[in-house]
């Protein structure tokens, strides 16, 4: 660990209110209702400056990390502090004098090594002063001074006990978190690793695809003026429009970054739709009336929409019946759709787990269909949803804001 987190700092801030407010209720107990006559100016003097450091201290905690010296002369005002206050309560007889372990334990669990060495080095000199010059327990009281020895041991146990339960509580709920967030930073890159590799291959097969393509654009338009059969011909030209699309879905991958290729720009719900129908001939397409179809789509949500309804379509044909549903609509800033199949549905247990809807099971298929459409949903912070649908099939849905979202620090 090579700097402690603000959480480390925010922490100290609420242990020193927490002593804070123990000291200040232990020199009323000691004073009041044991009846020690301890020098009251010294110790509320303590207790005042380190309240007045920790209002300090909580204006000036942010939300970044924190550079071990800063967290160091945190502690090291805190050790002072206690250091002056058991020099002025009993010195050496004072049980309380072990909570210098206390602030080492802190600094171990969270600053690097050095820093904490750093710590327990000032933690002995503070213990040694407040043995060598405080002052003795004064005399009298209401109780005898053994008495008071045990009574203030297990006090200090109880507030050992606390101080340590709760700081390792909350460091350990941050680390499990920063684990998590580092184990989804871990399976982004890597699926980000594969579709940029996949991306590079695929510009370079686009180039090579060009010509075919090309040359197969004109043997169509041949065949459809050599021929006078009005069937072949509609085949022909619905042919022509399949490589047309295919050529200009090459031209993009070989030239992603220009915006002048074909395809490249924002095509409206309809046009996808449009395209999907030119694929899929076969399938019936229902929608709702409502849906906004002249709205202009990003090209990974127009993806991510074709993709859907594929998987819909093989997945109602695998059962007998080439039906699909879609439902497309605007939900205040969000674009919200769900694609409806007809086909056998999917194990219970999947609609909890959405990972299963970027995986594929097609033996023909490369599996990054879903993947793609999920890498488009996190970049534009959106989310994605799978459950079962009323009588057979399944629903998958999506709900992407119109508005493009700031990240986040």
């Amino acid at each position: 660990m090579t700097s402690p987190d603000a959480p480390f700092l925010q922490t100290l801030c609420s242990l020193r209110w927490l002593a804070t407010a123990g000291q200040a209720a232990t020199i009323l107990v000691a004073t009041w209702v044991l009846g020690l006559p301890l020098p009251q100016v010294p110790l509320w003097a303590g207790v005042l400056v380190l309240a007045l450091f920790n209002t300090y201290a909580q204006l000036r905690v942010h939300g970044t990390d924190t550079a071990p010296v800063t967290a160091f002369g945190h502690i090291l005002v805190d050790v002072t502090v206690l250091t002056w206050m058991v020099g002025w309560s009993g010195g050496i007889s004072n049980p309380f004098g072990s909570l210098f372990l206390i602030l080492i334990a802190l600094a171990a669990l969270a600053l690097p090594v050095r820093w904490t060495l750093a710590v327990a080095a000032s933690c002995l000199i503070g213990y040694s002063l407040s043995a060598a010059l405080g002052l003795p327990l004064p005399a009298g009281g209401y109780f005898a001074p053994k008495d008071l020895q045990q009574w203030g041991v297990v006090a200090n146990f109880l507030i050992s006990v606390t101080v340590v339960l709760a700081f390792s509580t909350r460091l350990a709920v941050a680390l499990r978190q920063r684990e998590h967030e580092l184990s989804l930073l871990r399976e982004r890159f890597a699926r980000n690793e594969g579709i940029v590799a996949l991306a590079t291959h695929a510009a370079s097969v686009a180039h090579e695809l060009n010509t075919p393509l090309a040359t197969m654009t004109l043997l169509a338009d041949d065949i459809a003026e050599q021929n006078e059969s009005a069937e072949v011909r509609d085949d022909v030209e619905t042919l022509r429009e399949l490589l047309v699309q295919c050529r200009e879905r090459v031209l993009a991958l070989a030239a992603p970054a220009s915006p002048d290729v074909p395809g490249r720009g924002p095509a409206t719900a309809l046009q996808v739709l449009e395209q999907w129908r030119l694929v899929r001939p076969t399938i019936i397409l229902s929608r709702n009336a409502d849906a906004p179809l002249t709205l202009p789509l990003d090209a990974g949500v127009g993806h991510l929409l074709m993709v859907l309804l594929n998987n819909a379509a093989e997945a109602g044909e695998n059962a007998g019946r080439a039906e699909v549903e879609l439902s497309l609509r605007i939900e205040g800033d969000d674009l919200v759709g769900e694609v409806r199949d007809f086909g056998h549905g999917f194990d219970a247990r999947q609609a909890v787990l959405p990972a299963t809807l970027f995986s594929s099971s097609k033996s023909e298929g490369m599996g990054v269909g879903l993947a793609l459409s999920h890498a488009t949903i996190e970049r534009l912070h959106g989310e994605m949803w799978m459950r079962p649908a009323h009588g057979a099939g399944s629903r998958v849905g999506f709900r992407i804001p119109l508005v493009p979202r700031e990240e986040t620090p």
